[in-house]
């Protein structure tokens, strides 16, 4: 295997491995190497230095979990392998200039100081476009459930097939525009999870049919960068992790208050028993510009 495919699954394997004591001789054994040729190969083929990687990286993930649970500071730290809260603000700061504290206090949410994960190979990353959007009328239910970071990609795909079944069950057609809205927030019974509200609508005007539960939702307009997914339906979850992870830093985006809108563009108005697998949908994440 040649250097790059290496350093790939190294990557990958780190990744998954951010919460593991992963000192340069832990690592080097892992890879087979000794610590001084894996260095110097890691730095070589992606341009950083391994242990520079793993500390921005550990940092990013904290940085999540300050933003999407209420996790204590310390035990965020410790899990990310900092011996003290106050070893660990001082890097957070470095990286961020802020402190965890305020960093988690702020109204947005800036992707300054996130460090996205390395990819080597072909990757191109989703093509933004900036818009404003006016205020929408829309009819829809909305639901929450709660889950910890690690499960929110399984939930999140299984929680929009169980609503959108059950919001659609009484229509025979399927309008041009489905909306999906969604925020987060830190779950208030338990410290290492969040809370998320999922909303199921349609415009007003496309509603022809009584919708059980349904209610009238208006959502607020204002700056968004959107995004377009076209794929199978179980992959939009990690297309939604590569804006946030990804291209948010790489545009050096600040997120503002508000609701992350999906909208979903059927190819047919016919619905079916079965739901489909292939989807096409534009996803909007509100910003400050």
């Amino acid at each position: 295997m040649d250097q790059t495919g290496i350093i790939r699954d190294l990557l990958s394997w780190l990744e998954s491995h951010l919460d593991q004591p992963l000192s340069i001789d832990n690592v080097a054994t892992r890879a087979g190497y000794s610590k001084w040729h894996l260095q110097r190969m890691f730095k070589e083929v992606t341009g950083q230095a391994i242990g520079a990687y793993i500390r921005g990286r550990r940092l990013s993930k904290s940085a999540v979990a300050l933003r999407l649970t209420a996790r204590p500071i310390l035990d965020i730290a410790l899990q990310y392998r900092f011996d003290s809260q106050q070893t660990f603000t001082r890097a957070f700061k470095r990286q961020f200039a802020q402190t965890p504290a305020f960093y988690r206090r702020s109204a947005d949410w800036s992707a300054f100081g996130i460090c996205p994960p390395l990819r080597l190979g072909e990757f191109t990353a989703p093509q933004a476009q900036f818009i404003t959007l006016p205020e929408l009328h829309l009819t829809g239910t909305t639901r929450s459930y709660n889950c910890t970071l690690e499960e929110i990609s399984n939930s999140r795909h299984e929680m929009r097939l169980q609503f959108w079944t059950k919001f659609l069950s009484h229509s025979t057609k399927i309008p041009r525009a489905l909306y999906g809205l969604h925020e987060t927030r830190p779950s208030s019974e338990k410290d290492d999870e969040q809370e998320i509200f999922y909303t199921t609508a349609l415009k007003t005007e496309s509603v022809t049919t009584e919708l059980p539960d349904a209610y009238s939702v208006i959502l607020e307009g204002g700056d968004y960068v959107q995004f377009e997914y076209q794929g199978h339906f179980s992959g939009l979850q990690d297309f939604i992790l590569t804006l946030y992870g990804t291209c948010m830093p790489m545009l050096n985006l600040t997120r503002r208050q508000g609701q992350d809108i999906e909208c979903f563009l059927p190819d047919k108005d016919e619905r079916d028993e079965i739901p489909p697998t292939e989807i096409r949908c534009q996803y909007l994440i509100p910003i400050r510009r």
